[in-house]
């Protein structure tokens, strides 16, 4: 700082007291989201719903394998209706509109990776009077959509002009990801090509994906058709591929690319992209990941164009992969960091767009104490 210049203030929304946070499931996103919470010096873990029976009644810190944390999980969503709690990380596998308006209502805020980027207003007037009766807000993150897809690509256009085409891409290795029975009943890897075409995963992508393509031509200004084109290929083994799932047999589907694409006379301006491969090996069309290997990568075509490649996303090993994804748990911390900018938000639906600069904070050996000024 040169002499006689001020210091610029803080944009982040420190509370007085630590923000007191429930966590909503306890997959992988959820999980990860906990730790995220109990490492973050403006935050407190207060609560914890789950699914399964036999997670009821135990310590948080059971479930995670740590020592314990002084939270007990529970089942009963009035339980954590009647918590007294500033903010709630909603991560189930499916969202339900009716449990997040009833933790609205509650007066609590809510962060979600499951829903609720770029909605569209038609669509969420109970949610919106939800907020409304509870003074709260509800904001809709993630990473892949949810950030590499919208958040990032908007950034990187501002150092750009006369945008023609905006791109964001996966490229993971799916054996990976540790839920085998939604790699394989709803994702429909292992199962023939008509099996996967015809599976959920496109509309279950779908909601999230589109969203985000929306906020891009919208806020980049794009005159694009108001559908956005959803296309999906599949890739088939050429020899037994062995997989988390068990045996993948020629023929059947070991890998699959997902498209979603907003057009302005027929050509794509926004453009996201899937690619889930088991692997590199045997498949029929012969994808792979190309010389720079799993990544993401967002792309601005304009003047200039402009290439940003995210590396670090996906895990070294497949097996590393199994026991931590660092894909997985950038979701959860992408979530966990927006809570003090949720909290201090107005109350409604509120993207990226609303919200000021989100950002992550130091490790507790190099940090300071919030209230310390």
């Amino acid at each position: 700082m040169t002499d006689g210049q001020a210091a610029l203030p803080s944009v982040q929304p420190e509370a007085r007291r630590p923000l007191k946070v429930v966590q909503w499931a306890t997959g992988g996103v959820g999980r990860a989201a906990i730790e995220g919470v109990l490492s973050h010096p403006a935050l407190e873990l207060v609560g914890c719903w789950v699914h399964a029976a036999d997670k009821h009644g135990r310590d948080v810190g059971d479930l995670l394998g740590t020592e314990q944390v002084g939270v007990t999980a529970t089942t009963s969503a009035e339980e954590i209706l009647a918590l007294d709690a500033d903010c709630v990380v909603y991560s189930p596998l499916v969202p339900n509109d009716e449990e997040v308006a009833a933790l609205l209502r509650s007066g609590k805020n809510v962060v979600t990776p499951v829903g609720w980027i770029y909605p569209d207003p038609a669509k969420v007037g109970a949610i919106e009077a939800a907020c409304a009766e509870g003074g709260s807000t509800l904001h809709g993150t993630g990473i892949h959509p949810g950030g590499i897809t919208e958040r990032f690509p908007l950034m990187l256009s501002a150092v750009s002009a006369r945008i023609t085409h905006v791109r964001a891409e996966e490229f993971s290795d799916i054996r990976t990801y540790g839920a085998p029975d939604v790699i394989r009943h709803v994702m429909a890897f292992g199962g023939t090509p008509e099996e996967a075409l015809a599976s959920p995963m496109a509309a279950l992508l779908g909601s999230g994906f589109r969203a985000s393509v929306r906020m891009v031509v919208a806020e980049l200004g794009f005159d694009a058709d108001p559908h956005v084109e959803t296309l999906q290929e599949v890739a088939v083994a050429t020899a037994p591929i062995e997989s988390p799932i068990g045996v993948i047999e020629p023929g059947l589907v070991a890998a699959r690319r997902f498209h979603w694409r907003a057009l302005v006379d027929g050509v794509p301006v926004v453009t996201a992209t899937v690619n889930w491969l088991m692997g590199e090996e045997h498949l029929d069309p012969d994808w792979g990941f190309g010389p720079e290997g799993e990544r993401f990568e967002v792309e601005v075509t304009g003047d200039p164009s402009v290439k940003l490649t995210f590396k670090g996303l996906q895990p070294e090993t497949v097996e590393a992969g199994l026991v931590r994804n660092p894909g997985i748990v950038s979701t959860a911390n992408h979530c966990v960091s927006a809570i003090p900018y949720v909290v201090a938000a107005e109350p409604g639906i509120r993207t990226y767009l609303d919200l000021p600069l989100i950002a992550g904070r130091a490790a507790p050996e190099v940090g300071r104490h919030p209230s310390s000024g």
